[in-house]
């Protein structure tokens, strides 16, 4: 036996999954090379015979040099020979090591079972579980380890991590108990920090972040950590004490001044904003793309508040002093747009074309920017210049053609929409954008099938459904329309579009007024200023000839709305409904002027009657 272990030292290359486990080291033949406790204690086992001996020392050569199929083979000859816990163990660790789970896993549940003491067994069955997916079940198990062994710190470890989706709050438990054990350390901290910003608790998360810093006082990426988690709280004043902490030791730190000149914008403080900015902006040595990024914020903040387009010229035209790059004549020719002054717009955008005529990206970012903050006017201008250059550019098309929409210019909309298509036919944007439009002009037909043709890629998305449920709405195929909502409302019930739009179409043929009311209901719960929404609403009591309401809900859209068509006229079907006749004939024929092809308004004028 002793010359079987002598073989092992020499030979063995084992490695358990405990990181606390004692080992032997080999001989001069193979230095270096360890050997865990539980495999020493089954081959120094006397009960072993030579034989399996031989299978599990050989099985163990195959694991060290990573041929883990014919190590199982031979740990299995020798589990046939002499069922040991810990040839059970070798052969579930070398199963786990394929990522072959199943077979691990009733590997090593045999051999906790036969040496259920052995905490080396355990802490691979939890690894088993882990990789698996399984993790409830390597919860368990962990935390039978730690009741084994309650300074195990890598248990504590791992079951922190499982936890931290299914129970952030017992995770934080744990990494505070592991904190007792271990002191203040950086990866639990950090990991604590995370889990309570996760959890909307940002004065816990600061508390965190505030020990990792008695760790390391100095280090600025936790600090300025912290000021965001301030920021998100809206505790400025702590926010600002951590600021000027890191500018006090390192004034030129433009992270540091961006941080702070952001705080200030939160709170509309922009004079105290631009002094940072221009500090930035005089500091030696700042890389042109941090310049320009302090620009681009700003510019961002300047489309929310147009007061502050001088500023922000001001900032770009003070980096234009140092520079030629594109980019900068991009951002000024914007923001003379947005000041109207268009004949120093065209100038700058003729420079960027010379500077960077190979390049739409500039205008694609820019044009999105604008249309993204609902500015699609200037949206279509950016994108004007940038067309003669790239014809055939799929995304300034699709801009195109979307800001063209927004603005109701639809006849022109539809060019670019239809270019955007051909240019890239699985877009779904492109084709929503291009069917949507093609039904505002009565083009019903080609919109269902570009529609369709979308829903093929994107069969869930309720925006798709939605919109061809309205449009069947529109063209009364009545049957489709409702078999179309009723599967958008199945994949996301409370789309407050669909709801009412649904909601509308029942009330209009005044049927299912019940389930026309839960759904608008829920449409107003998510928006209870959309003009849209409350006009439904009226609608629907106005069915259920509950017109005092209906009229209030009406008289609220408008409210919210200003004056439409379809809005005045319903206000004077309930005025009519009420016995106001007189005022329900005004009301009408305010309607009529604003929509004056509607030909069964006419009628009900005529008729002086509903």
């Amino acid at each position: 036996m002793f010359k079987y272990f002598a073989l092992v030292c020499f030979c063995l290359a084992l490695t358990g999954c405990s990181t606390q486990q004692e080992t032997a080291k080999a001989g001069n033949e193979n230095r270096g090379i360890t050997f865990t406790r539980s495999n020493q204690e089954a081959v120094s086992d006397t009960s072993f015979s030579d034989e399996a001996m031989d299978h599990f020392i050989n099985g163990a050569i195959y694991e060290a040099k990573g041929d883990y199929a014919s190590a199982i083979l031979e740990f299995q000859d020798a589990l046939r020979l002499q069922p040991k816990a810990g040839i059970y163990y070798s052969i579930a660790k070398n199963y786990y090591f394929l990522n072959k789970y199943p077979n691990a896993l009733q590997n090593c549940k045999k051999a906790v079972s036969l040496e259920p003491g052995q905490i080396e067994y355990r802490d691979l069955l939890a690894d088993i579980f882990t990789a698996a997916s399984q993790f409830d079940s390597a919860a368990v198990v962990l935390e039978e380890i730690i009741k084994q062994d309650s300074n195990r710190v890598q248990s504590y470890y791992k079951l922190a991590r499982i936890y931290e989706n299914s129970k952030p709050l017992e995770a934080i438990k744990i990494y505070n108990k592991l904190t007792d054990i271990i002191g203040p350390d950086w990866n639990v901290l950090i990991r604590v920090a995370e889990l309570y910003e996760k959890l909307g608790q940002t004065d816990k998360a600061a508390q965190a972040l505030k020990k990792l810093l008695s760790i390391d006082p100095s280090n600025s990426g936790v600090q300025k950590l912290l000021i965001e988690l301030y920021q998100k709280a809206k505790q400025y004043d702590e926010a600002f004490k951590v600021v000027n902490d890191i500018l006090q030791f390192t004034p030129d730190d433009p992270e540091a001044r961006q941080l702070k000149a952001q705080l200030y914008l939160d709170q509309n403080d922009y004079k105290s904003a631009a002094k940072e900015f221009s500090y930035i902006l005089e500091m030696p040595g700042v890389p042109l793309d941090s310049k320009i990024k302090v620009g681009a914020l700003y510019f961002m903040q300047s489309l929310k508040d147009s007061t502050l387009f001088p500023v922000t010229e001001k900032i770009f035209k003070t980096i234009d002093k140092d520079t030629t790059d594109w980019q900068v004549k991009m951002y000024l020719g914007a923001v003379a747009i947005s000041q109207r002054k268009d004949s120093s717009a065209v100038k700058y955008f003729k420079e960027v074309t010379k500077l960077a005529s190979w390049n739409p990206e500039g205008w694609i970012r820019l044009g999105g920017l604008y249309f993204d903050n609902h500015k699609y006017a200037e949206a279509e201008k950016i994108i004007q210049e940038a067309l003669p250059s790239f014809p055939d550019n799929f995304a300034l098309n699709l801009l195109m053609g979307l800001s063209l929409a927004q603005q109701n210019k639809n006849t022109e909309a539809l060019t670019y929409l239809k270019k955007s298509v051909t240019l890239n036919p699985n877009d779904i944007n492109a084709l929503s954008g291009y069917a949507y439009t093609l039904s505002q002009l009565n083009k019903n037909d080609e919109a269902i099938i570009y529609l369709k043709r979308a829903l093929i890629l994107s069969p869930n998305d309720v925006n798709l459904l939605g919109t061809l449920g309205l449009i069947y709405n529109n063209i009364h195929e009545d049957a489709a329309s409702d078999s179309i909502y009723q599967k958008a409302l199945e994949v996301d019930s409370l789309n407050a579009v669909v709801n009412n739009n649904y909601a509308y179409s029942l009330s209009e043929r005044g049927i299912r007024l019940d389930d026309a009311m839960r759904m608008i209901k829920i449409a107003v719960a998510a928006d209870s200023a959309n003009s849209s929404y409350l006009d439904t609403m009226g609608w629907v009591y106005f069915k259920l000839n509950q017109f005092e309401t209906a009229k209030k809900y009406i008289e609220k859209a408008i409210h919210y709305g200003g004056e439409d068509a379809t809005m005045l006229e319903h206000l004077g079907d309930i005025e009519f409904k009420m016995g106001n006749k007189k005022l329900a004939k005004e009301l009408w024929q305010k309607a009529l002027k604003l929509n004056i092809s509607n030909t069964e308004l006419k009628a009900k004028i005529e008729k002086g009657a509903i």
